[in-house]
């Protein structure tokens, strides 16, 4: 099996199970309807497993482009590498999503929420806000990338390393996933999403294409940023892309702070006009 494939599979994997299992619990009439997050982290956790125990001993089963940028910024994968393990990424993850289109083939009719049937394929955030949204999946994802080196830096019993990645995942959507959802994946969200939008799934709403951005840019910051701060604390390797990565994030945090107090400042004013009218 080449790499291309291992990828492409491993990835499509991913997805079926899921974005399954978000099917699963959201849509009407499923026998799991309502069984809640707790679900669906568990359910990630063991996607991700599974996918890494399936070509893991091929391809290194990144499954995840934030991932490969990840581990190309810190030198432990070629960058020339990178175009074709994005490329089978993205393919496995359209490719699985339209196989759970037809695993809930008529679910789709019975559920009236065009948001839940949205949910299934791609994240969006509990409250909208462009710069904390980014933040958050900024986070979710270096901690991601800081837990897979963490991993690998460790000796486990032979095949138990699987296992421990779906752990560290099932960890992140259960502390971290609340905000946005946790793609923590490019691949996850944005392949899922183009599968919304071409499968004729009934009642279906936009595919959010506004949002579909911060799924895409925050992995891929918080990808490349885990694995350079990896180096530079715990390898003592600082680089120049560190110190970039370094100031790239702490304005991004900046602008979010600011963002929610303006907002807020701009919610007291509001209130307070809407006090002086009442009087």
């Amino acid at each position: 099996m080449s790499e291309f494939l291992a990828e492409l599979i491993g990835t499509m994997i991913l997805v079926i199970l899921g974005d399954g299992v978000v099917g699963a619990v959201n849509l009407k009439k499923s026998k799991a309807e309502g069984a809640g997050w707790v679900v669906i982290a568990i359910g990630w956790g063991l996607a991700v497993a599974l996918g890494v125990y399936a070509v893991g001993n091929v391809s290194g089963a990144h499954i995840n482009p934030a991932v490969t940028l990840g581990f190309a910024a810190n030198g432990e994968f070629p960058w020339e590498k990178v175009p074709l393990y994005i490329s089978a990424q993205m393919i496995g993850a359209i490719i699985g999503a339209v196989i759970v289109f037809f695993q809930y083939l008529p679910h789709w009719k019975a559920t009236d929420d065009k948001d839940a049937k949205l949910a299934v394929f791609a994240t969006d955030p509990a409250i909208k806000s462009t710069p904390a949204n980014l933040v958050s999946e900024i986070i979710g994802t270096f901690i991601l990338v800081m837990g897979l080196l963490f991993i690998g830096a460790n000796e486990f019993t032979e095949g138990l390393n699987p296992a421990i990645v779906g752990l560290l995942i099932v960890a992140i959507g259960m502390s971290l996933g609340g905000p946005t959802g946790y793609a923590i994946n490019p691949a996850r969200d944005l392949g899922p999403r183009i599968a919304h939008a071409f499968l004729p799934i009934f009642g279906k709403r936009d595919s959010n294409w506004i949002y579909a951005w911060i799924p895409v840019v925050g992995p891929s910051i918080g990808g490349v940023y885990g694995a350079v701060f990896y180096n530079a604390i715990f390898v003592g390797e600082i680089s120049g892309l560190f110190w970039i990565m370094s100031i790239v994030v702490a304005v991004i945090l900046i602008v979010a702070l600011v963002n929610e107090l303006n907002q807020h400042t701009k919610m007291k004013s509001s209130n307070r006009s809407s006090k002086n009218e009442a009087m």
